[in-house]
């Protein structure tokens, strides 16, 4: 906690970072809610929510390595900031739904935000190299699980409370509020600080593996970089790995969350509170767990991975809510720390020059697969019963992490010469 504490305390960069994407984060939960709760009202359909739902989803598939590949040419922080600026008309403007007639207001709107977001996160996660020291980059990665916690608690509770008393105009404009507050925290960041991390722009990497400086990319040298630097780096391809195959259940799991709490245990719209209650503080708890951890990150993600596996499992089999309760802790907790050593894995193996390109192509596949997923699910709840269905979903995640551990060992047992070259500058 002290070098947490430190970390925001002496990296004022870092420090905006992280509460810009905590009021960012909150404001949306605000929205998201109040949304949802306006569609219901308006429509009844369960079909006009899982329209805003989904089409939600639809600008990762392209935006995503969009944002990627503008944060490679374009200074970030104007980037970010211009994309919460934007989104503050498009917040706004669900004020105007008042009717069933302009839910295409809200469905623009909701495609809107959406497409600010997969264009905002990729570049967000890429300046965190810039802002902060090697050495400490798992526990800002922590910080960053810590602070998606405290978004599912305090942002899902506040948003139903304010959405009640107040009504969803009044979420509608916190949120839009929260992204001018989030826009003015990162103009006051000092990118030019790290002046290798700048230098780092124009470095590529060839077909023998070694580092070109220049002041141009040439063209498709980005996409070249990536692909040798994914081909000599185990760590990595293990990394993308996970992140591609994970979300198939991941949608699932998101699903299932409310099917249960809602079906399965008879505990209502507080149940589903419940349960997203409960992942926040397997999240915020995954930070403190995540500071004795020095080494050995890919063998406690993949660990940690089985042991998502076997709670899902778990969860399908309880005979009650609140042991399911306390599963969805245990799950999120293993996922959190799972979750924060992949990220440091990524940023460690990847040169900040191509890391906004990296985290967009991640961003983009996998929420679309997620999509697709969630997707399946709600077809397959027609015909499955979701306990079952909970249960191969567990058992498909621990047969992902025995295929990634096996790729794992095969490869460690052939002798590779590949040394990651930026390393060495």
């Amino acid at each position: 906690m002290g070098n947490a504490t430190a970390i925001l305390t002496n990296r004022r960069g870092y420090t905006r970072l992280f509460t810009a994407g905590l009021i960012n984060g909150i404001g949306d939960r605000f929205s998201g809610i109040a949304m949802l709760a306006l569609v219901l009202h308006l429509t009844g359909s369960g079909m006009a929510v899982g329209i805003s739902l989904g089409v939600r989803m639809l600008p990762y598939l392209f935006l995503a390595p969009l944002g990627g590949m503008l944060g490679s040419k374009l200074p970030r922080k104007y980037i970010m900031m211009t994309t919460d600026i934007l989104r503050v008309p498009v917040a706004l403007s669900f004020l105007w739904v008042d009717g069933e007639n302009k839910l295409w207001l809200l469905y623009a709107g909701s495609f809107l935000l959406a497409a600010g977001e997969a264009i905002y996160n990729p570049i967000r996660k890429s300046t965190i190299p810039l802002l902060v020291k090697r050495d400490a980059l798992l526990t800002v990665n922590g910080l960053e699980q810590l602070m998606t916690g405290c978004v599912l608690i305090l942002g899902a509770f506040s948003g139903g409370v304010v959405s009640l008393w107040f009504g969803p105009k009044m979420a509608f404009i916190m949120n839009a509020a929260s992204f001018l507050v989030a826009a003015l925290l990162i103009y006051g960041i000092d990118f030019k600080a790290n002046s290798a991390a700048e230098e780092e722009k124009t470095l590529i990497i060839t077909p023998d593996k070694t580092l070109i400086k220049g002041a141009k990319h040439p063209r498709g040298g980005v996409w070249q970089s990536i692909g040798f630097l994914i081909a000599g780096s185990l760590t990595l391809q293990i990394v993308l790995g996970y992140e591609l195959l994970v979300p198939l259940t991941n949608g699932l799991d998101n699903v299932l969350i409310s099917v249960y709490a809602i079906q399965v245990f008879h505990a209502g719209d507080i149940g589903v509170g419940a349960f997203y209650a409960a992942l926040g503080i397997g999240l915020s708890l995954s930070f403190f767990a995540g500071r004795y951890l020095k080494r050995g990150l890919l063998l406690v993600a993949l660990t940690g991975l089985l042991m998502e596996g076997f709670l899902l499992m778990g969860i399908s089999t309880a005979s009650n809510f609140t042991i399911a309760f306390f599963l969805y802790i245990a799950l999120s907790l293993a996922g959190g720390v799972g979750n924060a050593c992949l990220d440091t894995l990524l940023m460690r193996e990847t040169p900040p020059a191509l890391q906004p390109v990296l985290f967009g192509i991640v961003s983009a596949v996998g929420n679309t697969l997620m999509g697709l997923s969630m997707l399946v699910t709600g077809w397959l709840l027609g015909a499955v019963e979701p306990r079952m269905l909970g249960f191969a979903g567990g058992a498909g995640v621990v047969a992902i992490t025995l295929l990634l551990g096996g790729y794992t060992w095969v490869r460690r047992k052939k002798d590779s010469s590949f040394t990651v070259p930026w390393k060495s500058l």
